[in-house]
């Protein structure tokens, strides 16, 4: 967190990201005449990218549709891909952090989650692609996923703990679960295959609004908390 960044001589990561955050500040500040705002880059997988619904009810398309009604200047760079894995958000995240970034959602696991792919692999992704935000002074937040027990407890401790693990130490906010606003909106798992496509692991242009709905607040405090 200390070490130079590379390329700026002797300003440390702190002040760069200071400087961004002060850019941040303006932008969220600057009202309707500011036509651009704060540019997001959302890199996740399918549940980011939008699978199986039309472009403009997807997670990213909706999310900024919210903040904006909120009066957030926010533009949200959809960096989602289906099917992608922490393997594959780390092999791309130099690509999306392009220097119009000014902030990062990241929601990468769930396929590493369907496959069972280690959570020491998976933890060890993540964590390259907080240090490659940490060199680019970009803040994150991330958004976690509650693992099933199908594969042991030991599993899911370890798949569900990384995230606020990996938060803690790059400095990173924390969403710990894409689906809670689902869950709390309807405990029951029967009932809440009503916001859900039918192939059971992808939310319904309406579930995705409950989402939206649930997670929106978090996002939109996040983006006030790099404001101050």
């Amino acid at each position: 967190m200390g070490a130079a960044f590379r390329g700026t001589g002797s300003l440390t990561y702190g002040a760069i990201r200071a400087a961004r955050n002060l850019a941040v500040t303006s932008l969220i500040a600057a009202g309707p005449a500011q036509a651009d705002g704060v540019t997001i880059a959302a890199l996740g997988d399918s549940l980011t990218q939008g699978y199986g619904l039309p472009a403009e009810d997807g997670f990213v398309p909706q999310l900024k549709a919210w903040l904006r009604d909120q009066g957030a200047q926010v533009e949200i760079i959809n960096a989602g891909v289906s099917g992608d894995t922490t393997a594959g958000g780390l092999s791309r995240v130099g690509w999306t952090l392009t220097p119009e970034v000014d902030a990062m959602i990241l929601a990468l696991g769930g396929n590493d989650l369907l496959r069972g792919i280690d959570p020491e692999v998976s933890r060890a992704n993540l964590d390259g692609i907080l240090q490659a935000a940490e060199a680019a002074a970009v803040p994150v937040l991330m958004i976690g996923l509650d693992a099933p027990g199908n594969y042991g407890p030991q599993y899911e401790a370890a798949f569900e703990g990384m995230y606020p693990a990996l938060a803690d130490a790059h400095d990173a906010a924390l969403i710990p679960d894409f689906f809670a606003p689902l869950t709390a909106e309807t405990p029951d798992a029967a009932a809440r295959r009503r916001f859900m496509q039918a192939d059971g692991i992808h939310p319904s242009a309406d579930g995705v609004e409950v989402i939206v709905e649930g997670l929106g607040p978090r996002i939109l405090e996040w983006l006030d908390d790099l404001a101050r």
